[in-house]
């Protein structure tokens, strides 16, 4: 695993990345009132939506079909189960500080969550640390690129001038994402095997 190769140095006003609703998943106009329809390069349909209180157990469910090597590249340290308290938690989120969307299957009872990305903002840095996570299963579908999508277009709607967030080098996958969306990595000294990607959004124009 290398850690020379690097990134151009981020720029500020960078552009909006492409639409991932074109370039990976097709969104349905079906009308949905909490949220839309997304088919996987597979042909598989999911509704992408925000996370709800009662998503706990779902949630719950998700994790416990993550592996090992899953659970650690997304809470970048090793976890056997998510307790109930931390479930709800994450399925609670305070609107003004936080977004999370989930892709929910709903061709099986109960309905199973595929994926989960979710921000948390700063507003003293006017930026937010992103997480993304996709079942293995469904991953390498476009679904990733998706929730990031998501989450972008939310940081904007916010006015926030960065999305960023950790990610271990060996998460190729992740990385060649964020590359391809148009962010930049950092290598972290004091963190080796993890490096801090990022996408500047543009000037904030909210008073800091």
């Amino acid at each position: 695993m290398s850690v020379a190769f690097t990134y151009p140095a981020p720029i500020r006003f960078a552009p909006l990345p492409p639409r991932s609703s074109e370039r990976f998943a097709r969104r349905h106009d079906s009308g949905e009132p909490h949220g839309e329809r997304v088919s996987t390069r597979d042909g598989r349909e999911l509704l992408l939506r925000a996370i709800e209180p009662g998503d706990v157990a779902a949630l719950q469910r998700c994790f416990s079909r993550l592996s090992p090597e899953d659970i650690r590249r997304r809470f970048l340290h090793a976890m056997s189960e998510l307790p109930a308290p931390m479930a709800q938690r994450l399925c609670q989120v305070d609107p003004a500080l936080e977004t999370a969307f989930v892709l929910m299957d709903e061709s099986v009872t109960p309905a199973e969550m595929r994926g989960v990305g979710r921000i948390y903002v700063d507003p003293s840095a006017d930026n937010a640390e992103f997480s993304v996570l996709v079942e293995r299963d469904w991953s390498r579908l476009g679904l990733g690129a998706l929730l990031m999508q998501r989450l972008v277009d939310d940081c904007r709607r916010r006015n926030l001038c960065e999305i960023w967030g950790y990610v271990l080098l060996e998460n190729r996958p992740m990385l060649e994402l964020c590359r391809e969306l148009g962010f930049v990595r950092r290598l972290l000294p004091s963190e080796p095997g993890t490096a801090q990607i990022s996408l500047a959004l543009g000037k904030s124009d909210k008073p800091r």
